[in-house]
């Protein structure tokens, strides 16, 4: 009797165990769903070079989703939320476009203010692709692209851990707590890709790229600037016009001017017309000494 009791037991905790393991896996095909459709996404961007179909489908998208929210296809003109519109349309694109005034045209409709702002956003990016290159301009879509696609959907994961911790709570409300976890799974994804949208396009958007010139090309280790001493050059060409410093006179280079002739007749016999003569040169008197050994010995 005790060993059936037990084989009972055992046999009740491994179909409990069965189930517990089996509803687990149901929880996990609700995540890796979603993983292989965002896998495969993923996927097709890195394979695809120029993303800009894909940046102006999500444009579009959010300005959809700006109309619909604001200015509904059922209700009276008087009220639309433009101004709620409006700075919907700052906030994200940075445009401040007249969208009260077209609110006041005759017979304006949504469509309408739908298909301007989408002219309006993309003559603007159109302008961003202009202004710094279409190569450039697509590099940088992919590239934001990507960084954001890969941190939403890690901040998804982190969200659906969190709604698996408690979903069991559900329970105690009469609820299935599979069946919640599918429902708040999906509108969870749904909410990713609706903010994945919008900070694609907000961040293109405010995006300003400094271009900066390319580096001067560095100068060899193996060679080095040399800076020629004037003095040392003149020195060196024996030109007779400079002299070196002297070595008491405080480093400073003199440099002689020659000494302008006298203007007029020089009279050997009147020095008056000889102007000032060097004390080594001839003495103009004509008698062949040195003018320091003749008219010019003091």
């Amino acid at each position: 009797w005790l060993n059936k009791a037990l084989e009972t037991a055992q046999g009740n905790v491994q179909a409990r165990n069965f189930e517990i393991r089996k509803k687990l896996l149901r929880f996990d095909d609700v995540m890796n769903a979603q993983r292989q459709e965002i896998y495969k996404e993923r996927l097709e961007l890195m394979a695809t070079e120029d993303v800009s179909d894909t940046v102006a489908g999500m444009r579009r998208d959010v300005v959809e989703a700006m109309v619909k929210r604001t200015i509904p296809e059922d209700v009276y003109a008087e009220q639309w939320k433009v101004a709620e519109l409006k700075d919907d349309v700052k906030r994200v694109f940075g445009l401040d476009l007249p969208i009260d005034a077209w609110a006041k045209e005759e017979g304006i409709a949504d469509e309408e203010i739908k298909a301007r702002l989408e002219d309006a956003t993309e003559r603007m990016f159109a302008q961003k692709a202009a202004q710094y290159g279409p190569e450039v301009w697509r590099q940088v879509e992919k590239s934001v692209l990507m960084q954001l696609f890969d941190q939403s959907w890690k901040e998804h994961l982190l969200h659906l851990d969190h709604l698996r911790q408690g979903i069991g709570l559900r329970a105690y409300g009469q609820k299935d707590p599979l069946n919640e976890y599918k429902r708040e799974a999906f509108n969870l994804f749904e909410t990713l890709l609706t903010n994945l949208r919008e900070q694609v396009v907000t961040l293109l958007a405010g995006l300003q790229i400094r271009m900066e010139p390319p580096p001067l090309p560095e100068m060899p280790t193996n060679m080095h600037e040399v800076h020629e001493d004037p003095r040392q050059a003149a020195a060196m060409s024996g030109d007779p016009a400079f002299d070196p410093a002297d070595p008491d006179g405080g480093g400073v280079a003199t440099l002689h001017r020659p000494r302008p002739a006298a203007k007029g007749p020089v009279d050997p016999n009147d020095p008056s017309t000889w102007g000032k003569v060097a004390r080594n040169a001839a003495c103009p008197c004509g008698s062949g000494k040195k003018y320091k050994h003749c008219h010019g010995r003091v």
